[in-house]
């Protein structure tokens, strides 16, 4: 497997701006719940956004520095066999590289930004 330069999170608006607040983010209920941040890679995040965030409006998708996470970043199998990024540690905002909405279109799917592969 050839590591991306990023990975991405998707996560409410108001979470992140809570989280860009603190300098830190330390996931999501489900990411406490399971122990790790849960994040996709470029060609994960449109099923991502689909089994997890249906419907939800306000989202915003974070991209994140591989590079800058160190080694709490582990790979994963989940869904199909395929590997996912997961962060044991808190996400750093210095780790950040951008965030931009992901506006939910009038046909129920979000609409995602250009992503690095």
């Amino acid at each position: 497997m050839i590591t991306p330069r990023l990975i991405y999170k998707i996560t409410p608006r108001a979470d992140w701006q809570a989280a860009e607040a603190e300098g830190v983010f330390e996931g999501a209920p489900i990411d406490l719940a399971d122990g790790y941040i849960h994040f996709s890679t470029a060609g994960q995040v449109a099923e991502t956004a689909a089994k997890h965030f249906s419907g939800q409006d306000d989202l915003l998708l974070a991209a994140i520095s591989v590079e800058a996470l160190g080694k709490g970043l582990k790979w994963e199998e989940s869904r199909g066999g395929a590997l996912f990024p997961h962060l044991y540690a808190t996400l750093s905002m210095e780790a950040v590289a951008w965030t931009r909405p992901m506006p939910l279109g009038s046909d129920g799917v979000h609409s995602l930004p250009d992503l690095e592969i």
